[in-house]
């Protein structure tokens, strides 16, 4: 099976603009997902994709692989689309995301594992939530998982409610589960889901992965152990500490 990673970036984000360019211990940042993500061995090619001149000219500078998209895609599975529609001899696509330096190769392996069952439209990655802070935390969306290991819901509110137990307990009684944005695709089911128009569920909780279950696509999820360390504003530099990579 032919897997590509293509790894999203853009320059103009909201809260944190320029952050693929950002310096992270004498690396930019999207140098350190491009070189963390080339350590898996699933994938045959990793490409950044990106709609600014900076930062594709910054990834040839450094040796990688890199592709202009269109400044008008929404979602960095938008941008996947297009650069895999240059890339027909791909069977799987994965999004990696790029504001996660010390990515795991382990985590992509286990997302694109997922197509080893040829039913397998789409896949993506959970971890158990082990703080009450984190199960609260709308900036980080919980899942809702069913027997065959594919998603039934996500939102960024606690689900499910637990009745009859106290909000501060809930961890003792039910085993949470939050998402991690990578996400696996057919490259045909790909090039379908980003042709659907913006569903009502994903208009309420800003999770574009819910336009997918609305219209009846399967996400297969694979659980992870591994902690990520996403940078979404400046002061998560902090946050990262002393890795050595």
């Amino acid at each position: 099976m032919n897997i590509l990673g293509i790894i999203p970036a853009r320059y103009a984000s909201t809260r944190f603009p320029g952050k693929p360019l950002v310096d992270i211990a004498g690396k930019s940042m999207i140098q350190r997902v491009y070189e963390q993500a080339k350590k898996c061995a699933l994938l045959h090619e990793v490409i950044v994709a990106t709609d600014d001149e900076r930062i594709f000219n910054h990834v040839k500078g450094f040796g990688g692989v890199a592709a202009m998209t269109s400044a008008d895609h929404q979602s960095g599975t938008d941008r996947c689309a297009e650069v895999a529609l240059h890339h027909p001899q791909y069977e799987v696509i994965i999004n990696i995301q790029g504001d996660e330096p010390y990515i795991d190769p382990e985590q992509i392996s286990k997302v694109a594992g997922c197509f080893t069952s040829a039913d397998v439209q789409l896949s993506t990655l959970i971890k158990k939530i082990n703080t009450t802070e984190e199960l609260n935390n709308p900036n980080s969306p919980k899942v809702i998982i069913n027997k065959q290991s594919e998603a039934i819901y996500f939102s960024r509110t606690p689900l499910p409610y637990l009745r009859g137990h106290d909000a501060l307990d809930w961890l003792k009684h039910y085993t949470f589960f939050k998402h991690i944005g990578i996400y696996g695709y057919r490259a045909d089911v790909l090039q379908e889901v980003t042709k659907l128009p913006v569903s009502s569920l994903e208009k309420a909780e800003s999770l574009e992965q819910l336009r997918w279950i609305e219209n009846g696509y399967r996400i297969k999820v694979a659980e992870t152990e591994l902690e990520t360390h996403a940078v979404d504003v400046p002061e998560d530099l902090e946050k990262l500490g002393n890795q050595d990579l």
